[in-house]
């Protein structure tokens, strides 16, 4: 399949150094858009949004016509894995996620050791329509979740506050545990190598809960999993750029860089700035990492704030960003600004 031009996102990704940097936002297709709302209403449901590839594709299309940004990203949810792996997933207003909990070996055997393909062929479909539609030039970026983050819902049912029902499983039963892990693993490297041959130009392997870990669990949790995904992806689509969001990691993100061998890291807007441009910066191009918040509330520190990040991380490969996903009630006219400011 044939894919756009070259961006200057996937530039950045090659090592090159933009001026001004590309820019997109985590969740820039969502709740603060107005078309997002009414495209939201009309599917009946979010889960019934995601599997729908008109409608999915047709919002994953939304903010790059509105604000010019120079990649999309599917849209698409983390928690399609172990739906396709056989566990019931449905979402409550206001709420959130819902999951049937796996958390013994009996309810592991219930589960599916292979995704169910046609669970996820309506989301490559989307891939696919994306794909086709895309402005010449703008990155198209595919995602999953990261195997610890996605086996805190699949043990808990829902998201937890601190992640709690997964450490104790792992710290009781770490076995068992592993096979979860192993699991997502092998269903994500099907997934990611499946989006890449729809025509995606890189991935995100988005790990939220990555700094709920302390540096042992870390490493065997969210770092080593990831490894495996990125080798097991690479493997059928070297050319592929593979972006890592371990959020919360801090100063563990350098050795998950040297340990995994992503191409890209995403930095939270709490990390460190010097130490990120220093010791991040200087092994791979990084993303990140302005405070979502401030977008929300606006006014001159939007601009202080922005400008601050683009001297920061100037002279050396870097992709603007915010620091995790945009807030449904931030005014457009606020994302308007900082990409004025951005992009001068």
């Amino acid at each position: 399949m044939a894919k756009a031009e070259t961006s200057r996102f996937i530039d950045v990704l090659n090592g090159e150094v933009a001026s001004p940097p590309p820019v997109w936002l985590m969740r820039q297709a969502g709740r603060y858009l107005p078309e997002y709302r009414e495209l939201r209403a009309k599917a009946g449901s979010f889960l019934d949004l995601c599997y729908n590839p008109e409608l999915a594709a047709e919002v994953t299309l939304q903010p790059i016509r509105r604000f010019g940004f120079d990649a999309a990203i599917l849209f698409s949810d983390i928690l399609v894995i172990p739906q396709a792996l056989g566990q019931k997933l449905w979402f409550v207003q206001g709420e959130g996620p819902r999951l049937e909990p796996v958390a013994d070996a009996a309810r592991l055997s219930e589960i599916d050791a292979l995704a169910d393909d046609d669970v996820l062929s309506p989301i490559l479909e989307t891939v696919a329509r994306v794909r086709a539609a895309l402005p010449s030039g703008t990155g198209f970026i595919g995602f999953c979740g990261a195997p610890w983050t996605v086996a805190t819902y699949m043990v808990a049912g829902r998201g937890t506050p601190d992640q709690g029902p997964a450490k104790a499983l792992f710290a009781a039963d770490p076995a068992l545990f592993q096979q979860i892990i192993d699991r997502i693993v092998e269903a994500s490297i099907r997934y990611l190598s499946a989006q890449a041959a729809g025509g995606v130009d890189a991935v995100q392997i988005f790990d939220s809960w990555a700094g709920s870990l302390d540096a042992p669990d870390f490493q065997r949790w969210s770092v080593e999993p990831t490894r495996r995904i990125v080798e097991g992806v690479r493997a059928a689509h070297p050319n592929l750029k593979i972006i890592g969001f371990p959020r919360g990691a801090g100063r563990l993100i350098p050795d998950y860089v040297r340990q995994t061998r992503v191409d890209a890291v995403g930095l939270e807007t709490d990390i460190d700035r010097a130490f990120a441009a220093s010791e991040i910066q200087s092994l791979v191009p990084v993303q990140g990492h302005f405070d979502p918040q401030l977008l929300r509330s606006g006014g001159p520190e939007l601009e202080r704030e922005a400008e601050a990040i683009l001297e920061a991380f100037a002279g050396r490969p870097f992709i603007f960003n915010l620091g995790h996903g945009i807030l449904p009630d931030t005014p457009i006219a606020h994302v308007e600004r900082l990409l004025k400011t951005v992009r001068g």
